[in-house]
């Protein structure tokens, strides 16, 4: 995570959205009386906004970790997927 202060990120604000999005990194944006602000990827927040709805709901949980558990205990089978031809 880096940290950088509103005057540093003004003026080099290509480098570090470029850290931001090719490197992954989070910025702190650091603003006078704590008023600070976070700075991520467009492709990081999609994740996170995902994994905010996927795990949003107990039910959703649930099944995801039974799953998880199936296939840690190699309760899992591998099948070949079958093409399906559209009518035309």
């Amino acid at each position: 995570m880096l940290a950088v202060n509103y005057t540093n990120l003004r003026d080099n604000m290509k480098m570090y959205m470029d850290k931001v999005t090719d490197d992954y990194e989070t910025m702190i944006v650091t603003r006078k009386n704590n008023k600070n602000v976070v700075m991520i990827s467009e492709e990081a927040y999609n994740n996170l906004m995902e994994n905010i709805y996927v795990f949003g709901s107990k039910e959703n949980y649930d099944w995801l970790m039974k799953g998880k558990s199936q296939l840690e205990k190699g309760q899992c089978a591998c099948h070949e997927l079958l093409e399906v031809e559209e009518d035309e």
